[in-house]
């Protein structure tokens, strides 16, 4: 698959854009797994139009992890174009433009997945982002905004008319937020729309290796995105590029194994950020991470580490949960 010169093979898996979880520390473990692109966290055209640092920090992406998406999102064309050049910038190999996020300070304010609801503007603004910049623009989007209005058929060929260089399709409404299952029929049948000429990538619910090697052979697509699966489980990137090369299931590593990745994603996060924005950005996913399943009273750990301010006393849980699954017989990781 292609997106504009960017040669990411065949079947490239690539890490989701999601706000306080794709940070440089964790982008960095996923592509060391084996993902073939990954995305920053979403960007605020608005806040990068007023240099407001905490947002420009954002945009600070490193040779290591490429290549690198930037996603950016907004409800003002001549705006998004501002922001489209000042991210150019920061050199990634490809912009995103945001039309999927469905949570109401973004969506209820006409941007992200607000957008599907005025269609006219979403293509305003597409057409305004892909003549600021040189560098290749792509779209994440969803079905539509509810059961009565799943618009992506149509939507898809309007956005490559806009010269969008590739499509992602997150298989559910912007009513649905994250709740039941994704559809990927119509993702399918985008896929197989003869006038579609644009890469599709796939989106939601891709948990297991053989899920995704499912989504590629069952709908086609020239790509699949993981999101939430990867929240502290970085390493699922090696298990399904393993079983997309090979049609085997990798054996799970061993429970010490996966509390090293851990340990180092946040070093990792430490390092690149600081240790306060470190520790702020990283405890959010590894708390939600599928390893400490099963763990006797887990509730309270997990409230512990999303308050652990440093990383010593993030280290001190971790020892905490590595005795208790000792205790308990530590079984390999999910």
């Amino acid at each position: 698959m292609k997106i504009g010169p960017i040669d990411l093979g065949e079947r490239p898996v690539l890490l989701a854009p999601m706000e306080d979880v794709t940070d440089p520390a964790f982008r960095l473990m996923c592509k060391r797994f084996g993902a073939d692109m990954v995305y920053t966290e979403f960007v605020s055209s608005d806040a990068l139009v007023r240099s407001v640092s905490k947002t420009e920090r954002k945009l600070t992406i490193s040779d290591e992890e490429r290549p690198v998406a930037i996603q950016i999102y907004g409800k003002d064309a001549e705006t998004m174009a501002e922001a489209a050049r000042i991210v150019e910038q920061a050199r990634p190999d490809v912009l995103d433009i945001n039309f999927g996020c469905p949570v109401k300070r973004v969506a209820g304010k006409g941007a992200g997945a607000g957008l599907l609801q005025n269609i006219p503007l979403m293509l305003d603004i597409t057409r305004a982002v892909v003549d600021a910049v040189r560098v290749p623009v792509t779209v994440k989007t969803r079905l539509g905004w509810d059961a009565d209005h799943k618009i992506i058929g149509t939507l898809a060929e309007q956005l490559q008319d806009c010269g969008i260089a590739a499509l992602t399709i997150h298989g559910r409404t912007r009513a649905q937020m994250y709740a039941g299952e994704a559809d990927w029929t119509l993702i399918g049948e985008v896929k197989a729309n003869p006038r579609v000429r644009i890469p599709i990538i796939g989106n939601g619910d891709v948990a297991t290796a053989e899920r995704c090697a499912e989504c590629f052979d069952r709908y086609g697509v020239d790509g699949v995105m993981i999101g939430r699966a990867s929240f502290g489980r970085p390493w699922i990137f090696k298990e399904v590029k393993h079983y997309l090369l090979t049609g085997e299931e990798l054996p799970p590593p061993g429970f010490e194994w996966c509390m090293d990745v851990l340990r180092q994603e946040v070093d990792d996060s430490v390092k690149l950020l600081d240790e306060r924005r470190g520790i702020l950005h990283v405890r959010r996913h590894l708390a939600a991470s599928p390893l400490f399943k099963g763990i006797p009273n887990f509730r309270d750990i997990r409230v512990a580490m999303l308050r652990a301010e440093t990383r010593e006393e993030l280290f001190r849980i971790f020892d905490r949960v590595a005795d208790l699954m000792t205790r308990a017989g530590a079984t390999p990781c999910p």
